[in-house]
């Protein structure tokens, strides 16, 4: 009957530190139907939020006006959902009769979990052993409301979901697969944890020329079959680039057309999820139905721009919406690259953040030689110079997108001498 700390900061509107880690702790729900009967808006409000989380996306959801007779009148001539949320305020002994009437109108299969105003330990044992599958005390969260569902219906003993991280450019051009396809590869590498990566630019992906494959199939094979995606069949289409790194690739061809439904993804990042610990996802830089369902649905959005006045309008625009899409979750990431091209008006890289009030989480240098040879080769850049400052970046991108280190103030870190030797360089 306990409930999640979780509140949102007074000025700016977005969670709290605390609330967006249990938040990310949260596994998806499965596709099930969820019919909410609420006596008071203080219910009725978090779970409406509730629904429009990324994490309920696949379920159905509707709130109702009014508590127990409301639901037991409705269901007089309506199938029950896989979940009734009920909340109310009648008193113990009279909240278990209220009950009793609502069950003789339920299907057997359907889960109840009742949100009542009285902290009582014997009526929370009584509801367990009566079949209520859970009852918390008023007032309720967001938070609250996620984590039980997903604790009714997301098995303790399934396999966790990998997380998926999404790269996006600002604008076409800037490197964001380049960092996509190399910060995969640093995660497999280093840690030795297993990376796929789905190259999501249909006709123009270069994930393949980065890592010198040429696959048979790859993800338009699962796109335009999704009736067949299962583990067995993803597997069929992954291309080993290492021991711990496998690929979708893209198949770089113009021999049809790539128009997809929103949801066209959803069912394969779902499986790619439950194949690896992490699941990089390169999305190309554009705006359209599933590339927005991509970005909402992601666990981690990284945005990569270069320091010019266009990425600069660009990045604001998408954080901005990625902030509404996306409210329960921390603000996108951001990366600047190509830092310093020789002649090229630049906006420095502490007038580029000011406005967007996002900490970029690396400022990566201009550096053709590195990444034309990487590029030529085949290779990743940590194959080609170890050694390279890029390199180093990239590693630091990969430890705080796995959570192994956190993101530390610009006082204190490496980006402060990369500020300093980048004004120099002015």
């Amino acid at each position: 009957m306990n409930h999640l700390a979780y509140e949102n900061d007074e000025i700016t509107g977005l969670p709290q530190q605390e609330g967006i880690e249990i938040m990310q702790s949260l596994r998806p729900i499965p596709r099930i139907s969820i019919q909410a009967f609420c006596e008071t808006d203080g219910v009725a409000k978090p779970i409406e939020r509730a629904g429009e989380d990324r994490r309920m996306a696949k379920t159905h959801l509707k709130v109702h006006k009014g508590g127990i007779e409301t639901a037991a009148e409705f269901y007089q001539t309506a199938p029950t959902p896989n979940l009734m949320i009920i909340e109310s305020s009648a008193a113990p002994r009279a909240l278990l009769d209220h009950l009793a009437r609502l069950s003789e109108v339920c299907d057997p299969g359907s889960k109840v979990l009742v949100i009542g105003h009285s902290n009582d330990v014997w009526l929370y044992r009584e509801l367990l052993r009566r079949g209520v599958s859970e009852y918390i005390v008023a007032p309720v969260s967001l938070a609250d409301i996620i984590a039980i569902i997903s604790s009714i219906f997301v098995a303790p003993e399934a396999e966790p979901l990998g997380r998926s991280l999404a790269f996006i450019g600002a604008k076409g051009g800037v490197g964001s697969s380049t960092i996509a396809h190399n910060v995969a590869w640093s995660i497999s590498t280093r840690f030795e944890n297993d990376v796929v990566i789905a190259d999501m630019d249909l006709p123009y992906g270069t994930a393949n020329i980065n890592f010198d494959q040429d696959p048979a199939q790859g993800i338009a094979d699962a796109v335009f079959s999704p009736e067949r995606i299962d583990e067995v069949y993803l597997d069929r289409l992954l291309a080993q680039c290492t021991d711990h790194l496998s690929l979708l690739a893209a198949p770089s061809m113009l021999d049809r057309t790539f128009d997809f439904n929103e949801d066209a993804f959803a069912n394969l990042i779902d499986v790619a999820q439950r194949s690896a610990p992490h699941l990089v996802l390169d999305v190309p830089h554009g705006w359209s139905g599933w590339t927005r369902m991509t970005l909402a649905r992601a666990d981690e959005v990284v945005i990569v721009a270069a320091p010019e006045l266009a990425n600069l309008r660009n990045t604001k625009n998408l954080i901005d919406t990625l902030k509404q899409m996306r409210p329960n979750d921390a603000p996108p990431r951001l990366i600047l690259n190509q830092i310093g091209v020789p002649k090229r008006p630049e906006i420095s890289p502490a007038d580029f953040i000011e406005p967007l009030g996002v900490e970029p989480i690396a400022l990566i240098g201009f550096d053709p030689q590195l990444f034309g040879n990487a590029a030529n080769n085949g290779r990743m850049l940590g194959e080609t110079d170890p050694s390279s400052a890029v390199v180093q970046s990239i590693d630091e991108i990969a430890h705080i997108l796995t959570g192994r280190i956190e993101v530390k103030s610009r006082k204190k870190s490496v980006l402060t001498s990369l500020f300093d030797r980048l004004s120099r360089r002015k």
